[in-house]
């Protein structure tokens, strides 16, 4: 029991910390820190995209080791419990990001070459900055339901 609630609480930190972690001191310091934006935006590209990685799995951790735990203690497994809806919630709109957003801000950046020397009118980067603000909305509510089901999970695990 002790193992299954510590998997449970450790896949929500490892991903939530990782959120934070990447939003408040990664990004900000590759942008601050590297030559070129360009250069800056390479890198937020491959740490988001590792950060969804370790999403995907401490949400399937989560939900198994819940899961596990539930059926242990009252005899059911409860996948439709609202905890499990949250972390599947997490998990889709990690899925969209990753796969629907940060793939076409991808396909967007090679064909804009470096971004800073395409006009802002273009059509190509506004539709890049609209798709950011839509990563940024998304992850920041990854991060606030993953504050909500830590908080939750604590408090039920007493």
């Amino acid at each position: 029991m002790t193992a299954l609630r510590f998997l449970m609480l450790l896949s929500l930190v490892v991903w939530i910390g990782g959120i934070a972690f990447f939003a408040f001191v990664v990004a900000p310091t590759v942008f601050s820190v590297l030559p070129t934006r360009h250069l800056a935006g390479a890198v937020v590209t491959r740490s988001l995209a590792m950060l969804h990685w370790i999403g995907l799995i401490s949400g399937i951790v989560f939900a198994a080791t819940s899961m596990i735990y539930s059926a242990t203690t009252t005899g059911t497994a409860q996948p439709f419990a609202a905890r499990h809806l949250v972390v599947y919630a997490m998990i889709v709109l990690t899925l969209v990001s990753q796969f629907g957003i940060a793939s076409r801000m991808q396909a967007l950046r090679a064909d804009m070459g470096e971004i800073d020397r395409v006009e802002p009118s273009d059509s190509r980067r506004v539709e890049f900055n609209r798709l950011h603000r839509w990563s940024t909305r998304i992850e920041g509510s990854v991060f606030l339901l993953g504050l909500l089901l830590l908080f939750a999970t604590a408090r039920r695990l007493e």
